[in-house]
């Protein structure tokens, strides 16, 4: 039977995503859902939160005093003579009991719990960023899988329509209307469709593995819903780039380096300990007790403690430069970022409405002159893999749009 090609139209106009949408829409894993899961069991975020505990659980014994130490010992034992290795004969023999604590200047105590302070407050900042750092790469993952779907689903639309095709070119063949080079042609352009939808199929099993790394077996799950546009305020970002989440650690990094640095300075001061003794002599001798207090003397001060306190004065520059070069490169991200929105959005617009249409009309044109026998298989095919290439461009422009999205509010560390 001769199937008229005005049948075969390309239902890239009706555009099959909505339609693989709507089968999305079931029970699975939604976009948010994925989000959630990231943040909840990712193993990264899992061991920042343990180096967070960690720094909270070893806060408190910053500023506390070093353990005390207890002494035992004999004074002026006998070795030679009647009263050899006799611990009560000899009046100078004393058995000894001692406790001794060491006691850190108190400006080196402050440091230290200052420091201890700054390395909780940097392990949370970077909580929030490792934080922000899954639930992106979980969003973009998802996308990934969704929009690898959607161009199979739309392949798939184009495989069939192009068995309709041969179908119509058989009986045209039959019948002399058309030649036997078109149907060579027409297996052509399927053996091209295959490959594409291999290509997306492909996609879709490396979208599915990424995903896997954030939410675990769930990312088998059918993917449910579709993804909505987030807003994205180009100037509020702008003013908020200081809280970038690379940045926000930077703070916490500085006041560490400049509590070390104190504390480097408070070894100029010295430190000191009491001990005291009870010292116990023959039944015949009175007991003894004994106190000392001792101290340290920094007297090579430029030798030991000055180039120290060099170092880490350099090391708050460090940090600072640091700090100042990953600004400026988020900045740069950023507005490379918001350029490429900008450029995504206005090409989407032009695609979704001219572009479409154009397409369309093209296909439409070509068909009617094919039909009309004033054009060849050729110009139809080649009419139809346009109106294919707007419609799979419009996909990639609809993910590109949404990646950017969701990197852009990702950014700032709440």
């Amino acid at each position: 039977m001769d199937i008229p090609l005005s049948r075969v139209r390309l239902a890239a106009f009706a555009f099959p995503v909505a339609a693989f949408a709507a089968s999305a829409s079931a029970a699975g894993l939604g976009f948010d859902e994925a989000q959630r899961l990231a943040r909840d069991q990712a193993p990264s975020l899992l061991a920042q939160r343990a180096a967070l505990d960690g720094a909270l659980a070893a806060q408190p014994a910053a500023g506390t005093l070093p353990d005390p130490r207890l002494n035992l010992g004999v004074d002026n034992l006998p070795v030679s003579g009647p009263d050899a290795w006799s611990l009560t004969r000899d009046f100078m023999t004393m058995q000894r009991i001692g406790l001794m604590q060491e006691v850190p200047n108190r400006a080196k105590r402050d440091a230290r719990e200052a420091a201890a302070g700054a390395r909780v407050q940097r392990e949370r900042a970077l909580l929030a960023a490792v934080q922000l750092a899954v639930q992106r790469e979980a969003a973009l993952a998802w996308l990934a899988a969704w929009f690898a779907q959607a161009r199979v689903a739309r392949l798939s639309e184009l495989e069939r329509e192009n068995e309709i095709l041969l179908a119509t070119l058989a009986a045209r063949v039959a019948s002399g209307r058309a030649m036997p080079s078109d149907q060579t042609m027409a297996r052509q352009e399927a053996l091209a469709i295959a490959d594409r939808r291999d290509d997306a199929r492909r996609d879709i099993a490396k979208a599915r593995a990424a995903l896997r790394r954030w939410v675990g077996a769930r990312a088998d799950e059918a993917l449910a819903g579709e993804p909505a546009a987030l807003a994205v305020d180009a100037a509020q970002l702008r003013a908020g780039l200081h809280r970038h989440a690379d940045i926000a650690p930077y703070a916490a990094q500085q006041a560490l380096a400049e509590a070390e640095t104190v504390e480097a300075d408070a070894e100029q001061r010295g430190d000191w300990a009491w001990e005291l003794v009870y010292s116990k002599r023959g039944a015949q001798y009175g007991d003894m007790m004994s106190f000392q207090l001792s101290f340290d003397i920094p007297w090579q001060r430029g030798q030991r403690q000055q180039p120290q306190i060099a170092a880490k004065r350099q090391e708050v520059q460090r940090i600072e430069a640091e700090r100042d070069e990953t600004l400026r490169r988020h900045r740069e991200e950023l507005e490379a970022w918001l350029a490429e929105l900008e450029a995504v959005d206005a090409q989407r617009e032009r695609l979704r409405g001219a572009g479409q249409a154009l397409a369309a009309e093209r296909v439409a044109l070509a068909l009617a002159a094919y039909e009309a026998g004033r054009a060849d298989l050729a110009s139809v095919l080649g009419a139809r893999r346009e109106a294919v290439e707007t419609r799979l461009r419009l996909i990639d422009l609809d993910a590109q749009r949404l990646a950017l999205q969701v990197r852009l509010t990702t950014l700032i560390a709440e």
